[in-house]
């Protein structure tokens, strides 16, 4: 069977879609002519023939492939198995930049042109578009006259390019089908696929050891990872093996690699170093350890939950609150008091900052879907990271991120009903936020949504459950349904259909009147234990709160003062000394206001409290945007080490309420004690309440 370039396109998409399309559209959609659209058509009815499927064509309504799913999945698993002999422009520069990567001396014109089965000027052509694409990665297409193509620009520079281009265009059912199964097949035949022409730039069995190590460690992290972030950090290691064996070396400025060797992820890049040293059988520059735990911290995914007191998520919340404010008072709707929204946008930024920092690419698929559903609101979130981030050159890539998280908080609720459903949602918190709002939003039936790992597909147990991927599943054995992570029209006919089909009643809009799930009795006292870790948090807190009016004119002073008039602590030095070291590795001083906020977890504190110290004359430090500012109000934070994760969740809450709003830091740079206490406590008494009920939903 011959399939020309735009027929597999057409195919593409005509074989997925329910409903009719109108030739437009499809012209529209891969960039011809309706002429054109017209003339593929006709072969590709003549392809189809063979499969039992064909084309119903209405004026005026448009086309529609007609068949049975079997026949459908039929004709998509040939068309995967096609041997290339023409390839889309998308494709075909995919693949010149594939060649360029791979090679480490300059490629004749005439040598690309016919791997590709085109002529020198298409090769010309596309080059020049290539060039452009380049352009973000600081590498640059080299053309001499008899001397051949090749890029100039750095290692690091060529491995970004590479990781994004791989991760544009392989999903992850290709990568995981190929790690899992590929080692094992005895066939060497060359494959023309471009999944396999992208994960071709390392060899199969290096993925396939690298993910084995990945694997072991990934076990012992104390956060997961999006699906994503886990195959993107496979692929660097990959690379970086693959690039170290042929000469490719990396640097790294020296102050910042000493500033990575502080986080705790970098013990966790040096293990995973000295394991691929041991299999590979080869020195890996320490510079890799840098750039492993770049990577580790640019992938973070703590579901729901943000820890704000760690490290630098404080700072981090400041801009989530920034960019809430300004998109609610542009849009005139309340979020503000929306604590999943401004969890989630920490949980992202946190990791999203950095890879900006540290240039190391961002990709998103659904972009272009993004901006045309969600347009106004892209424009306003565009405007709100300018505002909050003005010295930092966000990609659009990052804005639709962002747009997703508002873009879940957006739409009101409806009461569910008991129905519980999967989502298999590879690419982050965000995505997943987003489709499980418009789906608990659409589809009132769903009483309960919850993310899983395609990682963890296998382990699961689907029966009697909804299960919604935005990828493709072709080895899970259960029913489910394929949607866009952004829910069309067709997405939710789809889905009410499957409720139609395997609902023995009727498929009600409405919520009935239903008895609560019946809970294990395990179940039970489990989330009562949960319950008793955050009052035993929030009682500690409220009974160390106080807000202290300080003589002295020192920081370390007003700390030490601060301390030992706690009776939660073991050590009023070791505390002290805990909270410097802290207070060394970053500004502490909240920039526009007078607020300073120190936090330390230490072993030698019992209980968790929170001190307000009002000091008489202003004291000069280190705001957190690195700028000196003045500061009256020293807010200071403890917590036990190790700590509970309920009691760390109260602290980080604490934190998010001290800068909730404007009013909120006029009242805590107050030193009004009697209101403070009432502020806080009524606002934990509120978290309190959303836990048990969150937590008898469960």
């Amino acid at each position: 069977m011959y399939v020309s370039a735009r027929e597999r396109l057409i195919l593409d998409v005509l074989i997925d879609r329910e409903e009719e399309m109108t030739v437009k559209d499809l012209a529209d959609g891969i960039d011809v002519s309706v002429r054109t659209i017209h003339r593929d058509l006709k072969g590709i009815e003549q392809i189809i023939e063979a499969y039992d499927l064909s084309l119903v064509k209405k004026a005026g309504v448009g086309v529609q492939l007609v068949g049975s799913k079997n026949k459908r999945d039929e004709l998509k698993m040939a068309m995967s198995h096609l041997s290339y002999n023409e390839y889309t422009p998308d494709e075909r520069q995919t693949m010149l930049l594939c060649a360029l990567l791979e090679s480490v001396e300059p490629v004749k014109l005439v040598s690309l042109a016919n791997d590709l089965r085109v002529t020198i000027a298409t090769v010309s052509n596309d080059l020049t578009k290539i060039e452009k694409a380049l352009e973000p990665f600081q590498l640059t297409v080299v053309r001499r006259r008899g001397y051949g193509v090749e890029l100039e620009g750095s290692e690091a520079a060529k491995r970004r390019a590479m990781r994004k281009i791989i991760s544009e265009h392989v999903n992850e059912v290709d990568f995981l089908t190929l790690v899992k199964e590929s080692i094992q097949k005895k066939s060497k035949d060359p494959t023309d696929s471009i999944s396999e022409r992208l994960l071709g730039l390392v060899e199969k069995k290096k993925l396939f050891v690298v993910e084995k190590v990945v694997k072991e460690i990934n076990a012992g992290l104390p956060y997961p990872v999006a699906d994503s972030a886990y195959i993107g950090l496979v692929v660097h290691l990959a690379l970086a093996i693959e690039r170290i064996e042929r000469g490719g070396t990396i640097q790294m400025d020296h102050a910042y690699f000493n500033q990575l060797k502080a986080a705790p992820e970098f013990d966790i890049a040096r293990e995973m170093t000295e394991k691929l040293q041991a299999v590979f059988q080869m020195d890996i520059p320490e510079a890799e350890v840098g750039y492993i735990t770049m990577h580790l911290q640019g992938a973070k995914l703590r579901q729901d939950k943000e820890y704000v007191l760690e490290e630098s998520s404080f700072q981090v919340a400041l801009k989530a609150k920034g960019l809430i404010h300004f998109v609610e008072s542009k849009l005139g709707v309340g979020l503000l008091e929306n604590q999943s929204l401004f969890q989630g946008l920490v949980v992202h930024l946190k990791p999203a900052m950095y890879r900006i920092h540290q240039k190391m690419g961002i990709a998103n698929p659904l972009l272009e879907r993004i901006q045309t559903d969600y347009g106004e609101l892209f424009s306003v979130v565009r405007e709100a990271a300018q505002h909050v981030f003005p010295s930092v050159d966000i990609p659009d890539e990052e804005i639709g991120y962002l747009v997703m998280h508002f873009g879940s908080a957006l739409p009101g609720a409806k009461p569910p009903v008991p129905l519980h459903a999967y989502i298999i949602c590879s690419t982050g918190i965000g995505t997943s936020k987003m489709l499980a709002a418009r789906l608990q939003q659409e589809v009132p039936e769903l009483a309960s949504v919850q993310n899983i790992s395609v990682f963890e597909l296998n382990s699961m147990k689907a029966d009697g459950n909804l299960v919604i991927s935005t990828i493709p599943l072709p080895n899970f054995d259960h029913d489910h349904i394929v949607v866009s992570p952004m829910l069309t029209k067709e997405d939710l006919t789809k889905v009410h259909a499957y409720l139609r089909r395997h609902s023995a009643a009727p498929v009600r809009v409405t919520a009935p009147v239903s008895k609560p799930p019946v809970r294990s009795f395990s179940q039970i006292k489990e989330s009562i234990q949960t319950i008793g870790r955050y009052t035993d948090a929030l009682q500690s807190v409220l009974e160390q709160l106080s807000v202290r009016h300080s003589e002295k004119k020192e920081v370390d002073d007003v700390l030490k003062e601060a301390c030992e008039n706690l009776d939660s602590i073991r050590s009023e030095q070791t505390v002290v000394q805990a909270i410097q070291e802290r207070e060394k590795l970053s500004g502490i001083g909240i920039p526009g206001t007078k607020l300073a906020f120190f936090h330390a977890k230490h072993p030698d504190v019992l209980k968790p409290s929170l001190t307000i110290c009002k000091v008489k004359v202003p004291i000069v430090l280190a705001g957190m945007d690195r700028q000196p500012m003045e500061s009256d109000t020293l807010l200071i934070m403890l917590a036990p080490d190790p700590y509970h994760a309920e009691g760390l969740e109260v602290l980080s809450t604490i934190s998010s309420i001290l800068i909730e709003s404007d009013d909120s830091i006029e009242l805590f740079q107050s030193g009004r004690e009697e209101e403070v206490k009432e502020y806080t406590a009524s606002k934990l008494e509120a978290f309190l309440y959303e836990k048990i009920t969150e937590l008898r939903s469960v």
